[in-house]
């Protein structure tokens, strides 16, 4: 999928390792940063934010009426007409095959989409990645220039009634017909976007007996398919949300996807694909909000002033557009990473699609990190948005409340928040004990050394030496706290959910924050940078800074007292006590002055 949209300006350095970050300082000369992307990049951005203003806000209140998935189908030929289906297609057929990091950006646009967002992204990336990834030469010429083209539209079949995150415990079967030319499908699938109108489904089901599923390309046209009625949902009403039933649907033995109990693999890394994706509209929708509650203070006057002018909403806004800053800079990192890697992979002389894939598992402790991050940081913005809107964000009349009940999909769909942090501590673990790619242990006991050269008046270097040693104190607090929690459980850690989770937040909070550094400190080294702007960035970075350690500070607490006791306890306490103190900062000025520049302005402008 080599494409010239691509940005190299960061890809001088060899690929990070994959959650090495915890225990590697990453130089900000080596990260890909926003501010960076190419100007036909930020043309595609620009034309998908134009398409969704034009065709899809003037009908957004119809979209979230019963009438909402009947007009799906229309809006993704049009968005076809675009080019935005073929984004991520190979050009051979009938796609523009852009790198990585300029598909995020377009799952950050189409977020201005709403609900048809959900509908695109289902197009665009479960739906016809796998094909686009795994598929035949014959499979591929088939469906790609159809899918790329809008003509057919497509489904990800894998959630079951009784197989959610645990999908290969699904029940759907696929038997061999007594002639061996297809298999026979039966079983039943549901929350599937874009189920009620596709032509396609991606269907993921057992053969025979087999311990591991297998994907099939399955055409509605092949018959035995029941759909059943749209979901009535709190959210994405417009999208469309149906049960799907297969009642010995027969698919032609040429129409399985990959190799046979190949489909749970292929399911995780698609998923993985579509966390980081979910990432980046979550980013779009911390903009959405931010703009829509800095226009409402600014125009509602309170006690004959604008309640934009209160240090209460201010406090909010701040907030807000920090989260956003530093969730976009983790966004655009990880992809540029995953882009860099493919790279590598494809000029040792790999496969591309394989290269692709290998690239983004490569990344798979950054995509779930994001997934979670960024999906409850948006859920935190489009809240305090309602909140400033008053009652009134309680009406569907201003608009707001849509966003806030479609928000809260994002930490469901594409694995739980549970189930991402579970898995970002959990392959971090696989990864430094099993693969041996990175020594935590070895970090875990540097931390000692590191706290006493900080007594000694050792610290941060940099542009920012005291945000770079809290940075890198976050850090030290996960590698002490998971290492002691790992020495005392062992393999049985994975049976302790909540100081997973605990862990889980504070590795976490370390990528998003030094993400967030490294971009201030490449923005720093621009010459062409507005000065005025660039010290609200720079508060920005502060505020979530300081937010970040608290938070830190408070999962780390509830960790060492879920495992640890005396001695241990006592010294976890102490080092803890040590790597989130020093920070005196004052967050209330500075959310003042990012509030104020937001209001100049009136609306966000960090790119």
């Amino acid at each position: 999928m080599s494409n010239p949209t691509v940005n190299t300006a960061s890809s001088q350095s060899k690929a990070p390792i994959g959650g090495g970050f915890i225990v590697a300082d990453t130089p900000a000369s080596q990260v890909f940063i926003p501010e960076e992307f190419t100007e036909e990049q930020k043309m595609i951005g620009e034309s998908v934010v134009e398409f969704m203003t034009r065709e899809v806000h003037p009908v957004i209140h119809e979209m979230e009426t019963d009438k909402g998935p009947s007009m799906q189908p229309g809006l993704l030929e049009k968005a076809g007409e675009m080019g935005f289906l073929a984004l991520h297609i190979a050009p051979e057929y009938g796609g523009l095959g852009v790198d990585f990091n300029t598909g995020l950006l377009f799952g950050e646009k189409v977020a201005y989409g709403f609900s048809f967002a959900t509908t695109i992204g289902a197009q665009t990336s479960i739906g016809s990645l796998p094909i686009s990834f795994y598929g035949t030469k014959e499979q591929k010429e088939k469906y790609l220039p159809k899918l790329a083209s809008g003509e057919w539209k497509c489904s990800y079949c894998l959630t079951e009634p009784d197989a959610g995150s645990d999908a290969n415990s699904g029940k759907t079967r696929a038997r061999l017909s007594p002639d061996g030319k297809h298999y026979i499908l039966n079983g039943q699938k549901m929350w599937i976007t874009n189920g009620g109108f596709a032509n396609i489904f991606i269907v993921f089901a057992k053969v025979e007996d087999d311990k591991n599923l297998t994907a099939f390309i399955v055409q509605k046209a092949f018959g035995g398919i029941t759909i059943g009625e749209e979901e009535k949902k709190l959210g994405i009403k417009g999208s469309s949300t149906v049960q799907v039933f297969f009642n010995d649907c027969p698919v032609p033995i040429e129409n399985m996807l990959g190799e046979r109990e190949g489909g749970f693999k292929m399911a995780l890394n698609i998923l993985n694909t579509g966390r980081i994706k979910l990432a980046s509209g979550s980013v779009c929708g911390m903009k959405i909000a931010t703009n829509q509650a800095l226009k409402y203070a600014i125009e509602r006057r309170q006690f004959d002033k604008s309640i934009a002018e209160f240090g209460a909403i201010q406090h909010k806004l701040a907030n807000m557009v920090s989260m956003a800053f530093c969730n976009e800079a983790a966004v655009y990192r990880t992809g540029a990473n995953i882009d860099r890697k493919h790279g590598e992979l494809v000029a040792e002389g790999k496969d591309e699609n394989q290269s692709i894939l290998q690239a983004v598992r490569e990344y798979a402790i950054e995509c779930a990190i994001m997934k979670v991050h960024a999906s409850e940081d948006v859920t935190y913005c489009v809240d305090e948005a309602l909140q400033i809107y008053g009652g009134m964000g309680y009406s569907k009349e201003a608009g707001v409340e849509m966003g806030y009940r479609d928000a809260r999909i994002l930490r469901i769909y594409e694995g739980t928040s549970e189930i991402n942090r579970m898995l970002s501590v959990g392959e971090l673990f696989k990864r430094a004990l099993k693969d041996k790619a990175f020594d935590l242990a070895a970090g875990a006991k540097s931390v000692p050394g590191a706290v006493m050269g900080q007594f000694l008046g050792g610290g941060g270097s940099g542009p920012y030496p005291l945000e770079k040693k809290m940075v890198d104190n976050l850090k030290r607090a996960f590698l002490i706290i998971s290492g002691k929690a790992g020495q005392k459980f062992k393999l049985a850690l994975a049976d302790q959910q909540e100081i997973i989770i605990s862990l889980a937040d504070m590795l976490a909070k370390a990528y998003v924050a030094e993400s967030g550094l490294l971009r201030l400190e490449k923005i720093r080294s621009k010459a062409d940078k507005d000065p005025e702007m660039f010290a609200i960035q720079e508060d920005m970075f502060r505020v979530f800074l300081y937010e970040a350690i608290e938070k830190v500070k408070k999962s780390g607490r509830d960790a060492i007292l879920s495992f640890a006791e005396g001695n241990d306890a006592k010294m976890l306490h102490w080092f803890l006590k040590r790597l989130t103190k020093g920070y005196n900062f004052n967050a209330k000025d500075a959310r003042r002055r990012i509030a104020a520049y937001l209001i100049r302005k009136g609306e966000y402008p960090f790119v």
